[in-house]
């Protein structure tokens, strides 16, 4: 517990500094800062696997899925960065990220007591959110481009951890570890939802923006840092 306090704080600061970097001079700087904010996530499920050695296949899972989530995290600043290759950074930035859901549906599919309802409830859903979500492009005043079909995956993905776990946490009757992995995955549903509005949407990459995506995406990483120290 004592490691994992120590690395949560560190993220924390770490988030933080990042987040004024970002906000006040942008560049290769705030990607630095970004990229050990995100290490600090990683770090802190680390931290969380010592402290909780039962843990150790489903944390496995959860840091992948992590791991995915910096290099995804590095891709998107880089995008700002190198602003002629700026579309091929943001594909790496989506399948990065993908990938990292796929993790995490592992973690939870290898680990909970689930049924062959919640499985196909969730998939049905997940798939429901992605295709409403292109659908409703025009509505919801987005330009998606050339980005629709890693979008629907991306969406999909990123909705089956969320439908997923929030069914753990249901057929569990509120099991710690499955009410937390809900809340982060919904924070990162949010955190997208803003970051999507920035990227296809107009005049909405904002600063204040930039700080609500970023509170909503750190405090999601650490949530799902942290079902590794709740899982039994």
């Amino acid at each position: 517990m004592y490691w994992y306090w120590i690395f949560l704080s560190v993220g924390i600061a770490a988030t933080v500094t990042f987040l004024v970097l970002r906000v006040r001079f942008g560049g290769i700087s705030a990607l630095y800062a970004k990229a050990a904010a995100s290490l600090c996530f990683i770090a802190t499920a680390l931290a969380a696997i010592y402290q909780n050695r039962d843990s150790f296949s489903f944390g496995m899972w959860m840091i992948l899925g992590l791991v995915c989530g910096m290099l995804g995290d590095i891709w998107l600043d880089l995008k700002w960065i190198y602003l002629k290759d700026k579309d091929s950074y943001l594909y790496s930035g989506f399948i990065s990220f993908l990938i990292g859901h796929i993790f995490f549906c592992v973690a939870i599919y290898t680990e909970k007591e689930w049924t062959a309802l919640t499985l196909v409830l969730s998939l049905v859903l997940s798939l429901v959110v992605a295709t409403v979500n292109i659908k409703a492009e025009k509505l919801l005043k987005m330009n998606y481009g050339s980005f629709k079909l890693i979008l629907f995956l991306y969406t999909f993905g990123l909705s089956l951890t969320m439908f997923s776990s929030i069914f753990a946490a249901i057929i569990s009757r509120g099991e710690k570890v499955w009410v937390v992995m809900a809340v982060g995955a919904v924070l990162f549903s949010l955190s997208d939802a803003v970051l999507s509005g920035m990227y296809f949407g107009e005049n909405k990459n904002t600063k204040p923006n930039i700080v609500i995506n970023h509170l909503l995406y750190y405090i999601a990483q650490y949530a799902m840092a942290a079902t590794v120290l709740c899982i039994r």
